[in-house]
């Protein structure tokens, strides 16, 4: 589909609906420009818009949830925006709802949730969690999990709550730069904002924006002026993915990473979804919007793999 289609359809359905309490998070930090331009656009459509996203930069945390042992920061926030000594946890001054705290990414999404929303906003639980857009694309199963954007989304999708990731082709830079609205960040945030729109506008009449246990993984390719005619494709994570090895330096014992050449079958091995639907990586290297959808339930299919595979276990696991 193209984005100025998405977005003709999506105007109509919305002109009358109500603004969503939405959260935002990411893993490069609360001073990302991706990050504030899409919350500008976000409320410039009438939501509800909170940010509680990392004091510091953050990227490559996956899942993991480290919560400061430290009541305050002893280093300044990211870009200086806040000084040393201050609170692991709170506002910016110049916006009461955005919020910074010095852990994960995956551990601000659990602050919002039980600490900054029940205490300082007027809701508790958002109706729709985004994270990013990240510096840089998030695509195939094994960069999904170690990506701090995608952990603070599943981190939502596990609490209940739909959550969509998205990641951009473009280079980090503090929200301050920002100085018009013909640049790649402010392009991107637009572009979110129409994705955020078609969900809103398609889920079900006073049912959720997507079933219980789904998020979906939005992949930018690099974006010019015309953005608005860049098509948008439903895509898997496998297909072309990438993993890593480990490359030794020329210091003895240390490594640094590069994409295993050629690519490793077992993250492009298509075992749940569409298997018809190209690969997300791919999708992105053509020039267009990848748009995967996940489910946190990481159990194998009931197939014949599994079935051979629980079979020779029987005398381990029957009673």
């Amino acid at each position: 589909m193209r984005v100025s289609t998405l977005c003709t359809a999506a105007s109509v359905l919305l002109s009358s609906a109500n603004g969503l309490n939405i959260l935002m998070n990411n893993d490069d930090g609360f001073g990302s420009a991706n990050l504030r331009e899409f919350y500008k656009v976000l409320k410039a459509k009438g939501h509800n818009v909170w940010i509680v996203a990392p004091a510091l930069q953050q990227s490559g945390q996956g899942g993991r949830t480290d919560f400061t042992t430290y009541p305050n920061l002893t280093s300044p926030s990211q870009y200086d925006l806040i000084p040393t000594g201050a609170p692991s946890v709170g506002s910016d001054p110049t916006d009461s709802h955005i919020w910074y705290y010095n852990g994960t990414p995956a551990a601000c999404t659990f602050v919002a949730l039980d600490y900054v929303l029940p205490n300082f906003a007027n809701f508790s639980v958002p109706d729709l969690v985004v994270t990013g857009p990240n510096y840089g694309t998030n695509l195939g199963a094994f960069v999904w999990t170690l990506s701090g954007t995608a952990g603070s989304a599943y981190a939502a999708t596990s609490r209940s709550i739909p959550a969509i990731a998205f990641s951009a082709s473009n280079s980090a830079a503090s929200y301050k730069t920002i100085t018009n609205t013909t640049n790649e960040y402010t392009w991107i945030a637009q572009l979110s904002g129409e994705i955020v729109d078609a969900f809103v506008s398609s889920a079900p009449k006073g049912g959720p924006i997507l079933p219980l246990g789904y998020g979906a993984n939005v992949n930018y390719p690099k974006l010019y002026s015309n953005w608005s005619s860049t098509d948008i494709v439903q895509t898997r994570f496998t297909g072309g993915a990438e993993t890593d090895a480990a490359i030794a330096a020329t210091t003895a014992g240390t490594f640094t990473w590069a994409n295993v050449n050629p690519q490793a079958a077992g993250v492009n091995t298509c075992i749940n979804g569409d298997c018809s639907l190209p690969g997300e990586t791919a999708t992105v290297k053509a020039g267009k919007v990848s748009l995967s959808l996940y489910t946190i339930d990481y159990s194998a299919p009931k197939n014949c793999n599994t079935t051979a595979v629980v079979q020779r276990l029987r005398p381990l696991t029957e009673d």
